[in-house]
């Protein structure tokens, strides 16, 4: 099991008869994560830096963004980026335009997703199965308090040092977070992707027009791509923080060693 953990106590630390104190230190080997947890973590973290590099060249290829059903150059957008285009035909108000990387992007940012799409299945069935999100992610009611909510955030912002048994538990704010970009912001950026698609939009049109339309699905889609973009840059930030070799070494090995004291 992913949070199971394995507690030797030293000799040198179990009571002796005329022992007066009940203190002990005791190491704890702690298996951190379960293997499937570990694969599908790097295959969705390379398959969504291919979709970031991928998407980035898609929208250059059209920078402009429109809300409904339908959206080209001759209609006006909802807004743009102030970028050169790289195709001659979208209005862009530069003198040139960029090298038409279009083909091969769309065509491995759309394998990139599919690889993406069953990743996020095989880790949703282990997650239900293996009782790993109700044990690991989804927060207590208890911490759903706002003084639960307010005590988290002031511990992040004094940035005090953590006990080291604290340190390998997620606290409420990252279970919260960790629960919306997994429950919803992966299948929103999954959904609103699909929703492109005219062949998805042939055979599901409910899927689309509940959208707003193909345009807005794709406007959607970009909002949702940025944030995940940012929670990406802020989950490396805090890795670095915590100690980046520490937490390396547990997701790709899945053990990392604790020191515990009971008294």
């Amino acid at each position: 099991m992913a949070d199971s953990t394995w507690i030797s106590v030293p000799r040198s630390a179990a009571p002796s008869a005329t022992s007066t104190s009940t203190s002990s230190t005791s190491r704890t080997s702690t298996p951190r994560h379960a293997g499937v947890i570990r694969i599908t973590h790097w295959i969705t973290t390379l398959s969504f830096l291919a979709l970031l590099l991928t998407g980035s060249e898609i929208v250059i290829s059209h920078p402009r963004f429109y809300w409904g059903e339908t959206g080209n150059s001759l209609t006006p957008p909802l807004f743009h980026f102030p970028i050169p285009a790289s195709r001659s035909t979208v209005p862009t108000g530069y003198n040139y335009v960029l090298p038409d990387q279009n083909g091969w992007s769309r065509y491995l940012h759309f394998q990139s997703a599919w690889v993406l799409v069953f990743t996020g299945f095989v880790y949703l069935t282990f997650g239900l199965l293996q009782g790993h999100f109700r044990r690991n992610l989804l927060p207590a009611r208890a911490e759903l308090s706002w003084r639960a909510l307010s005590l988290a955030i002031l511990r992040h912002l004094r940035f005090g040092p953590k006990n080291e048994a604290g340190s390998w538990s997620y606290n409420v704010l990252q279970r919260i977070t960790y629960s919306v970009v997994i429950f919803v912001l992966f299948p929103l950026v999954i959904w609103t992707g699909l929703a492109m698609s005219p062949a998805i939009a042939s055979v599901f049109p409910a899927a689309v027009s509940i959208l707003g339309g193909q345009q807005s699905a794709r406007t959607i889609h970009l909002f949702v791509s940025v944030f995940l973009s940012f929670f990406l840059i802020v989950h490396v930030i805090m890795v670095c923080l915590a100690g980046f070799r520490t937490r390396m070494r547990a997701m790709i090995t899945g053990r990392g060693t604790a020191t515990t004291e009971h008294v």
